[in-house]
């Protein structure tokens, strides 16, 4: 593994590690994730961002119009800070067998809709279909292209998931049923004392949480300046319920899963993705994921940005259980299985997937972000997307009524 400077324009070159030295670091995890945290306010980087002559007001990215989101989310990395996660050498092959769903549609309300139409009706700017590791069916729109990165929202969550699982086998994390304090000791008094990582994943930790977008006093909206701003509003929250009895969903305390995270495995997370998924698996393009702040921590909760190929190949990686192609396991044994499983506080969420019927699973991010896995077709299926809104029934319905219409078309493909 190798350590990514937290600071890529003051920072020396990257340099190799010892895994099994990093191991014996843990008694001093804390100090180390702090000073990570907290070199922003010393060392932020010197390079200024690219703010675009007419893109408007940089205010929160929930309020931007629609074509700000069209020219944004497509380049974050010129309007915010990130870091980079390198591409594979060597792709992961992805075949092409068109035609086999030129009919495709379905119905809402007695009216019917093809491709096309869900397209222009969800603001869809790519879609891609994969049945049994071959693309059967790819679509752009809205100046998108193959190589389009993509800003997914909460997709960016079980990215984190697959990381955390990662480093379960890796060792660094000895497992998801122990107190999150054992690795971030600054949990230690608050309400996040005694809550496991595994009840984080799942979204049960007992402390209140407001994630209402439509709404500027929700607790979402509130927090911003650094990542340890962010903490320290977070774990200033009370607790509510038993840890592990309700589910609440909270993109603050998936920030506080990558925080653990990091201090687990010593470094940030674009560094570990990228030695762990994106080059031992084959993708083929740069992605970048957004900072908390400049020169600082990576948003756990969010804000990844691939091309819809590459989170197709997400997709697959998730298929393959989480082996690369020649076959290498990256994440433990029945990893999969056991984190997009239903929890017992919520039929529809795992542990930092969305769990569907028949055992598919879903990455789901805000204003039309998915990609969705059906292990039993072997079905990969991505939208990148622009709704008007971060939520809503009329939009996500077309969705899974698009989704389920491609599992029935693809069945008879077999």
């Amino acid at each position: 593994m190798q350590i990514r400077p937290e600071h890529p324009a003051d920072a020396p070159a990257v340099r190799p590690v010892n895994l099994a030295a990093l191991r014996e670091l843990r008694p001093v995890r804390l100090i180390a994730l702090l000073l990570i945290l907290c070199l922003e306010a010393a060392c932020a980087s010197r390079a200024p961002r690219s703010y675009w002559p007419g893109f408007g007001r940089l205010e929160n990215v929930l309020n931007w119009t629609p074509q700000q989101q069209l020219r944004g989310y497509r380049n974050i990395d010129r309007i915010f800070p990130t870091r980079p996660v390198a591409r594979s050498t060597q792709p992961f092959p992805l075949t092409e067998s068109r035609g086999g769903l030129s009919s495709l549609g379905y119905a809402i309300d007695g009216r019917s809709f093809d491709v096309d139409a869900f397209m222009r009706h969800n603001h869809v700017v790519g879609l891609l279909v994969v049945k049994d590791g071959a693309i059967v069916l790819e679509r752009y729109a809205g100046g998108n292209s193959r190589h389009t990165r993509w800003y997914a929202f909460s997709v960016a969550k079980s990215v984190v998931s697959m990381l955390v699982g990662a480093a379960v086998r890796d060792g660094f994390i000895r497992s998801l049923d122990a107190p999150a304090s054992d690795y971030l000791a600054l949990l230690r008094g608050t309400a996040y004392e005694g809550v496991t990582l595994r009840q984080m994943m799942r979204m049960t930790s007992g402390v209140e949480w407001n994630e209402d977008y439509a709404d500027s006093r929700s607790d979402i909206a509130r927090t911003g300046g650094s990542a340890l701003d962010r903490l320290r509003y977070l774990i200033a929250r009370p607790r509510v319920a038993p840890p592990g009895t309700r589910f609440n969903y909270n993109t603050e305390e998936t920030n506080l899963v990558g925080a653990v995270l990091r201090s687990a495995i010593g470094n940030n997370l674009s560094a570990y993705l990228e030695e762990k998924i994106w080059r031992p698996f084959g993708m083929e393009d740069d992605a970048n994921w957004l900072l908390l702040s400049e020169g600082g921590a990576e948003h756990g909760g969010c804000c990844l940005s691939a091309t819809l190929r590459d989170y197709g190949r997400i997709g697959l990686f998730a298929l393959r259980n989480g082996r690369t192609a020649g076959g290498e396991p990256i994440l433990p044994d029945g990893w999969m299985a056991e984190t997009t499983a239903p929890s017992p506080a919520n039929r529809s969420y795992g542990h930092l997937w969305w769990a569907r019927p028949g055992g598919a699973y879903a990455a789901i991010g805000i204003y039309g972000q998915a990609i969705y896995v059906d292990p039993a077709r072997s079905l990969v299926v991505v939208t990148h997307s622009a709704w008007p809104r971060a939520t809503g029934q009329e939009f996500s319905s077309h969705r899974e009524a698009l989704f389920a219409a491609i599992a029935t078309a693809t069945d008879r493909m077999r």
